[in-house]
């Protein structure tokens, strides 16, 4: 009998940005590409640990984009907001499809459809082991999906952000520009902001640093990397505040 998988955390609030779905294809969502993130989750879900999700919706829109194209920006991210709850819905089908409880929660009223977002019910869902979805950002404009995730992750006392991107990890360069760029497997907060590396939004970056909310950063198109990172292993980089 095999022992069973030592886990470092026990609740964790996963990032992913709404390209992430659509995998390397055309479309919006890539179903093979969901049901596969969705499978890894599940398999950390079965180990114990408690999963609660914030999914971005470029791959629909982008406030800032539409708002080049001369859509009042509000307008413009009013739009991204519903875009994630369309990516959220997809998410949901396919978790409910392998039998896992699901939940989502909006930062907007979107009734008979999904619930109202509350820090409390969000706990309870976690503690009675459903998958909760964080919906519609923070519920207000000129806000990204990186702050709704340091502020849900915040709220219900997330141990880890996990910031699932398409690479492995922070580099001290761009690794598509430079083939040399160095992988850093440990950063602190001060470090990543002296030496202007991007790893999140500003603004939710600082949140994370103020309110001690480690951040791992790995690809999530790369298999097991999710359960590799819930093990502790040496997968993508972890930022913490020392």
């Amino acid at each position: 009998m095999s022992e069973p998988q030592k886990l470092i955390y026990k609740r964790v609030l996963l990032k992913m940005s709404g390209e992430a779905l659509m995998g390397n294809g055309p479309k919006a969502i890539d179903t093979d590409t969901v049901v596969r993130i969705v499978n890894e989750v599940v398999q950390v879900h079965q180990l114990g640990v408690q999963v609660a999700i914030v999914i971005g919706g470029g791959n629909f829109f982008r406030g800032a984009q539409l708002s080049e194209l001369g859509i009042n920006r509000i307008t413009g991210d009013h739009m991204g907001m519903l875009a994630t709850l369309m990516n959220s819905l997809a998410m949901r089908d396919a978790f409910e499809q392998l039998d896992l409880p699901v939940r989502i929660l909006s930062a907007i009223p979107m009734s008979g459809v999904v619930d109202l977002f509350s820090r409390r019910k969000a706990i309870h869902h976690l503690e009675s082991g459903r998958v909760v979805i964080f919906a519609a950002g923070t519920g207000n404009p000129l806000v990204t999906t990186d702050s709704a995730a340091s502020l849900r992750g915040i709220e219900v006392a997330a141990d880890v952000i996990l910031k699932a991107t398409n690479v492995d990890g922070v580099y001290d360069h761009d690794p598509a520009l430079n083939p040399k760029a160095k992988l850093y497997q440990k950063l602190s907060f001060d470090e990543a902001l002296t030496k202007e590396l991007k790893v999140m939004d500003l603004a939710a970056f600082c949140q994370c640093r103020d309110h001690n909310m480690p951040l791992s950063v790995f690809d999530i198109h790369k298999p097991g990397a999710l359960l590799r990172v819930m093990q502790g292993l040496d997968e993508g980089t972890l930022v913490t505040v020392q």
